[in-house]
């Protein structure tokens, strides 16, 4: 209680005179990037970013935090989805949110900014601007406009010359590849974004649009320079290591990974299929199951494709192998497999995803490993009903 008092008074007090006492007490003044490792929770699965602002002669530690959301927020799934989840900007002195990365056993790292009196003057006026409470919300984007970019945005909008950033990568990377080196060991989060990310996801990315990762944001700010007339000075005047975490056991290779899900259920789809066969009658059931899941994936990807305004997702070709079809047709194709009638849907479907595993490769996506096996499912379960129907015919 008594660190949300100070914050309190730190709001009402000391920020909206800033601007006068700031040529009196630059000395002690220190304004910090603090970046914080990544959690084990899906949204701390990047870490985390945010600004310490420091006046030991006034009593002031706080840490200004872009990345503050509520999962209360009425119709928060369908917002998420969407694209229109509010985040907003918050304050807390430094105890309470050091505090919290040691208690989950996060490492945070601290970069002094090597800033002028009236650079720190500008970026403090900036936050404080910025945390008033009809600026405190803002429409949340994973790549473009997250708790990262927005202090980095900030702190070079405060800066009086230009911002020079390093290279970050010899070669090119894209989007999914770093979503890749971030989701590493936690193969369903992968998997998910996967499915989502379209072909968008894979093009080149520059420098800046990295930076949408704290880890990355800190390497690009130790080797940031700052351009002015008088010459050039780096960002970063020293850096520090707040709190390491403590080596953690290592738990193992997953055994459940979407791959090998995909793979044991391919399995059973063979399987199933050749008792099918033998018996020449299909299993309605299982493939009632197979096509409602898969459908109302495809319900999910379509949805996003076309109403969503996440970035990377609306061209996405995961389509061909799970799309509404699978739903919508789903009581005339369980209809046609019961009555052991010949069915267009199966037909168009096989020859559908038959392109596919033929020419996946081919297409300027890059695709999760399980969605092979899980499309040749699709496929034997369509393929083995046609065969089905006509040796009844014949």
């Amino acid at each position: 209680m008594k660190h949300i008092i100070a914050v309190i008074l730190f709001l009402l007090l000391f920020l909206p005179t800033t601007y006068g006492q700031t040529s009196e007490t630059d000395d002690s003044v220190r304004i910090s990037l603090l970046t914080c490792s990544p959690g084990e929770e899906l949204y701390s699965l990047f870490g985390h970013t945010a600004i310490r602002y420091e006046e030991p002669k006034r009593g002031i530690d706080v840490v200004f935090n872009y990345g503050l959301f509520s999962f209360r927020t009425p119709n928060f799934a369908l917002r998420f989805a969407l694209g229109e989840t509010d985040y907003m900007l918050g304050a807390e002195d430094y105890d309470s949110f050091i505090s919290e990365y040691m208690m989950s056993n996060r490492s945070v790292w601290q970069q002094t900014l090597n800033l002028t009196r009236e650079e720190k003057a500008k970026l403090i006026g900036l936050l404080e601007e910025n945390y008033r409470p009809e600026n405190r919300m803002y429409r949340y984007n994973f790549f473009y406009d997250n708790c990262a970019t927005r202090p980095r945005d900030k702190i070079k909008e405060s800066i009086d010359g230009t911002v020079v950033y390093p290279d970050l990568e010899q070669e090119p990377v894209s989007f999914r590849d770093i979503v890749y080196r971030f989701t590493k060991g936690h193969s369903w989060a992968r998997f998910g974004f996967n499915l989502c990310l379209g072909v968008e996801a894979d093009q080149p990315v520059t420098n800046e649009q990295m930076m949408f990762v704290p880890e990355y944001l800190k390497e690009a700010f130790a080797k940031t320079a700052i351009e002015t007339n008088e010459g050039s000075h780096p960002l970063v005047a020293s850096t520090i290591t707040l709190f390491e975490q403590e080596p953690q056991e290592e738990t193992g290779t997953e055994k459940f990974t979407p791959f090998a899900v995909a793979l044991l259920l391919l399995l059973i789809c063979i399987f199933q299929t050749l008792k099918d066969i033998q018996r020449r009658k299909g299993c309605w059931p299982f493939d009632l199951l197979l096509f409602a899941v898969a459908g109302l994936s495809g319900c999910i990807l379509a949805f996003l494709a076309l109403f969503s305004s996440h970035p990377t997702v609306d061209r996405n070709y995961v389509l061909f192998v799970f799309h509404p079809g699978h739903l919508f047709f789903l009581p005339y194709t369980i209809n046609c497999i019961r009555k052991g009638k010949k069915c267009w849907y199966l037909a168009a479907n096989a020859v559908v995803l038959t392109l596919f595993i033929a020419f996946f490769r081919l297409i300027p996506q890059e695709f999760e490993p399980a969605i092979v096996p899980l499309a040749l499912c699709l496929l034997i379960r369509s393929a083995s009903n046609l065969i089905i129907t006509y040796r009844k015919k014949a």
